[in-house]
């Protein structure tokens, strides 16, 4: 489609109507933050809102949706993601996605402020996080910006955790994330996390969900995707621990999931200490200037090794992930960390 192709695109309008979950102009509104409810929103709006999809509001994109800044009349900031309905494929992928925003609210999932859907395009409009991705903060290069204290990093896998914990167990019908990874959790001001993106989610399995076929979406991302997964093909929860695992060693090392420079995989980069904690000070993120709690740092290692075993059944489930951390990180406030 050329939405995908350039980035001069309109929106295509089935019509002008107003329908809305909240009624009336979004101007009459007041602080769209304060609203319970979400928004049906109009393609007038959204096109107002991004200034005409310009070009300088694009802040992200991918294999068939791209993000968009959006201002509210009261200058609240707002993430719109456009996506292609052009195939029956993109069009599940849409309404799966919207189903899911639709049950879920948390502190550290990113806040769904509703949709326009006009047939052709679906259109997700989120609350805007200011700090981008752990993707950028750890791997992002030197680029002048104070890297992530142990501190933020050991809140940030708490958060985390949280997150998942709500999902997995706290919804009132249990949800896989299924692509847990750096790229996928944004951070706000203070560097608290908020988890992103559930095109790849499934909702309502209690343990599994069905092997993937052929007009299935695979889950996970290359270096985050648990192998028992793609030996099976049998989803879980315990996929997303798997990917929480990787994340564990990402904060602790700085180093990606799956390199950038030469593919290699850091479960493998990290086999000598998962194997042995002790030696984990041979891969304390540099950047750290030596700023890190030794014991917290073995005591993450040895959780990311019981969240990467091999066994599904074997790895920890989401509330215990957050009770050994309650119990082995003691250098920080947890909920809500501030730099």
């Amino acid at each position: 489609m050329a939405l995908f192709k350039c980035l001069g695109f309109k929106l295509r309008r089935r019509g002008k109507g107003t329908d809305a979950r909240v009624t009336g102009d979004l101007e009459e509104n007041g602080d769209l933050k304060k609203l319970g409810v979400k928004r049906l929103f109009t393609c007038d709006e959204v096109e107002k809102f991004t200034m005409n999809l310009s070009r300088s509001r694009l802040i992200a994109y991918g294999g068939f949706s791209m993000v968009y800044l959006a201002q509210f009349p009261d200058s609240m900031l707002a993430a719109v993601k456009i996506m292609d309905l052009s195939s029956e494929r993109f069009q599940r992928v849409y309404k799966q996605e919207l189903d899911i925003l639709l049950q879920i609210q948390h502190e550290n999932i990113v806040k769904f402020l509703g949709n326009c859907d006009n047939g052709e395009e679906g259109m997700l409009v989120f609350e805007y996080v200011p700090n981008g991705t752990l993707q950028e903060k750890l791997h992002g290069g030197v680029d002048g910006r104070k890297s992530l204290s142990w501190r933020n990093r050991m809140a940030i896998a708490f958060q985390l955790a949280k997150a998942i914990e709500y999902l997995h167990d706290k919804c009132p019908l249990p949800i896989v994330h299924g692509d847990i990874k750096a790229s996928n959790i944004l951070l706000d001001k203070k560097y608290n996390s908020k988890l992103c993106d559930f095109g790849s989610a499934k909702m309502g399995f209690s343990s599994t969900i069905l092997p993937p076929s052929a007009n299935r979406m695979m889950l996970g991302s290359p270096g985050y995707t648990d192998p028992h997964y793609l030996r099976t093909g049998i989803a879980s929860k315990k996929n997303d621990i798997y990917s929480y695992g990787i994340i564990v060693l990402e904060l602790i090392s700085g180093f990606e999931a799956l390199s950038s420079d030469n593919g290699e995989r850091l479960i493998s980069k990290a086999g000598t200490i998962l194997r042995d904690s002790s030696k984990v000070i041979e891969m304390v993120d540099s950047k750290l200037n030596g700023a890190y709690n030794l014991e917290e740092a073995k005591a993450m290692v040895s959780l990311a090794g019981f969240c990467l075993g091999d066994s599904p059944s074997l790895r920890p489930s989401a509330s215990e992930i957050l009770d050994t951390i309650t119990s082995k990180i003691s250098s920080m406030a947890i909920n809500s960390v501030q730099v």
